[in-house]
């Protein structure tokens, strides 16, 4: 389990670099070619769909310690690059994030709940809009989009009842039952986790019942951010010379989606996501170098994105540790030491 991911993402990238070579990769680089700058565009309006992301994941934050729209832009932004660029299963940003939302103040129980809960209402999300574009895809259908239609239709079958159990189990209080029970097993060893585990569950529920709040998040802004996102994939097929409607945009953007979170465990989705584009793209009427050319955008947006969002970590994690001075350290009485004899000097010389 170890090395499953850089396994996995070696494995994707060598399916990637074998489907360029089995298409026509001198029309593929071509086509990027041709494109340009406009790929730059594109790849930098995913500041749009982070924006949104930043704004819906703070309306589940209360208290004074709320940090500022800025602040959660640059937490979406690092646990993105996280997630999308190192081999961490797509939990490691969501790790990252908890140690900058404590930085800043935020109590522990309220940082694990909104990290929890901005999970669990994004996959109810995602879910929704894959349901859109198969639906999309049962009406614009010929022989070989009905098949992808049918194949993407019974994923959605097999997911849903495991997808309502992820969203309703906050119910059961998880971490307070599996805190106490390893507490059990190491005879009171965890007593102390207890508490914190049962503020976390408490924190949960409290976020799903602020109705308002979470109808705004899955019918506001997760529609909005999923917009934004299908912008980018209108953009890039634009300067790619493919002529698609905004709704298709949609479309392609929903279901790489669903597509990508499924191959969670392969880093960046490599290979996952060229393979996805290549079906869904054709099922929609593009050719498949145009496909391919689009996920190629897709990782011009990772690296220009990205690569600079895990520099940006790094800097964050290097300001935020407290310099040691070993002197201090091995003998921090000395100071009271000195002071002590300087005032016993003053004393005799009065």
């Amino acid at each position: 389990m170890k090395h499953l991911g850089r396994v996995a993402a070696l494995a994707g990238l060598a399916a990637s670099l074998w489907l360029v070579w089995r298409d026509n990769p001198v029309a593929v680089l071509g086509a990027l070619r041709a494109a340009g700058a406009g790929l730059v565009l594109a790849a930098l309006a995913h500041v749009l769909p982070m924006l949104a992301n930043a704004c819906d994941w703070r309306s589940l934050i209360r208290g004074a310690n709320r940090p500022r729209v800025l602040d959660m832009l640059h937490l979406v932004w690092v646990r993105e690059s996280v997630n999308s660029m190192l081999p961490v299963a797509r939990i490691g940003g969501e790790v990252v994030s908890f140690r900058m939302l404590r930085r800043w103040g935020v109590r522990p129980s309220t940082a694990v709940a909104s990290i929890i809960a901005d999970m669990q209402l994004t996959v109810i999300s995602q879910l929704l809009f894959t349901m859109v574009g198969i639906g999309f895809l049962f009406v614009h259908a010929h022989s070989g989009t009905l098949r992808l239609a049918g194949q993407l239709a019974w994923g959605v079958v097999v997911l849903t009842p495991l997808l309502v159990l992820f969203a309703l189990v906050q119910h059961a209080s998880p971490f307070e039952r599996m805190t106490r029970a390893l507490n059990h097993l190491t005879s009171g060893k965890l007593a102390a986790l207890v508490g914190q585990s049962a503020q976390i569950d408490l924190a949960i529920k409290l976020i799903w019942r602020r109705r308002a709040v979470v109808l705004r998040y899955l019918f506001f802004w997760q529609p909005l951010q999923c917009l934004l996102t299908s912008l980018e994939i209108w953009l890039a097929l634009y300067f790619l010379g493919a002529q698609v409607t905004l709704v298709e945009a949609v479309v392609i953007e929903s279901l790489i989606q669903a597509i990508s979170s499924a191959a969670f465990f392969v880093p960046g989705g490599l290979g996952v996501q060229e393979g996805g584009f290549i079906l869904i793209g054709s099922a929609l009427g593009l050719d498949p170098s145009t496909c391919l050319a689009l996920a190629g955008a897709r990782r011009i947006r990772d690296l220009l994105m990205f690569v600079p969002g895990l520099i940006a970590w790094q800097f964050a994690e290097g300001a935020n540790r407290a310099p040691v001075r070993p002197q201090a350290q091995q003998n921090p009485q000395r100071p009271t030491s000195r002071s002590t004899t300087s005032v016993a000097c003053d004393t005799n010389h009065r």
